[in-house]
């Protein structure tokens, strides 16, 4: 794996992991009770999100550690990518 594909794949894994992070422990300004002006019910009242970048960090590491590691040790190889044919086809 090069460098940049590296941090390509960080960088996809980082924001899959925001995105999927955002919706948890929503909590929406009609929910609070209190709508700010000029704002939908449904935005949320406070978005935490340094906390969920935080969490999202982690997460990506972790996950990326994993990949990287099947990467570098040849677990999945290339070739095994192009000869792979679930169908039988």
């Amino acid at each position: 794996m090069s460098i940049t594909g590296a941090i390509v794949l960080y960088a996809t894994l980082w924001f899959l992991c925001l995105f999927l992070m955002l919706p948890i422990g929503h909590r929406s300004q009609e929910d609070e009770g209190s709508i700010v002006p000029g704002t939908h019910a449904g935005a949320p009242s406070e978005a935490r999100l340094a906390r969920k970048a935080i969490w999202a960090t982690l997460l990506s590491t972790a996950i990326f550690a994993v990949i990287a590691w099947v990467i570098l040790a040849d677990i999945v190889t290339r070739a095994d990518m192009t000869s792979f044919n679930p169908l039988g086809v």
